[in-house]
């Protein structure tokens, strides 16, 4: 049984808890049962996310079962208000502590920094912040990857970025061919238009 926590506060950025939910679910559905994910927040109310998705926790912070992963996504929430919050840094730092796998998603690593969690490792975080993440001191800011391992922490660069590290960590705690039937299930094949070196 493994059970996922996902953090969100109000101006998370949607897609940064959302992509890994869907992987982190289809990966329970797949397995048959047992696995779980919850959202928590700091209180029982629905949270306005950074593009005005309200969505509405399943706990809070003191009320929920053991992690096996603590993921905290970014946003202007992660880079700037909850960081000054000790009762959120606070619980990160414990949930952290307690759990065998830490997630960061895109500016969740600016959260993560600030309740200890990211301090003295390497992160990926969104290519916009990365210098200010540097500037925080104590870190070591991967510029050049979609998602960072150092030991039992995964951040990941900008958003859509967190589904990579969430299908990494589905394969690294039930196996690769478990993270491709996930992969498949979501369809989750990457082909952008628009990029930058096709013709106009």
């Amino acid at each position: 049984m493994t059970t996922y926590g996902l953090l969100v506060f109000d101006e998370v950025e949607e897609l940064d808890f959302a992509g890994p939910w869907e992987v982190f679910t289809t990966s329970a559905i797949l397995r048959g049962g047992g696995d779980g994910a919850l959202l928590l927040a700091e209180r029982p109310d629905p949270v306005r996310c950074a593009k005005g998705l309200r969505v509405l926790p399943d706990r809070v912070l003191d009320d929920h079962p053991p992690l096996d992963v603590l993921l905290v996504p970014g946003g202007r929430g992660a880079r700037v208000v909850q960081p000054r919050n000790p009762a959120v840094t606070g619980w990160v730092a414990r949930a952290a502590g307690a759990a065998p796998w830490v997630a960061g998603v895109c500016t969740g690593a600016f959260l993560l920094h600030a309740a200890g969690v990211a301090r003295g490792r390497r992160v990926a975080t969104h290519r916009d912040y990365e210098d200010a993440l540097e500037r925080q001191g104590d870190v070591v800011v991967v510029r050049d990857a979609r998602y960072v391992v150092d030991g039992d922490l995964v951040t990941s660069q900008g958003v859509s970025a967190g589904i990579d590290a969430a299908l990494w960590l589905v394969g690294r705690l039930h196996g690769r061919d478990h993270a491709r039937r996930v992969r498949r299930e979501l369809q989750y094949e990457p082909a952008p238009p628009y990029l930058a070196d096709e013709p106009l």
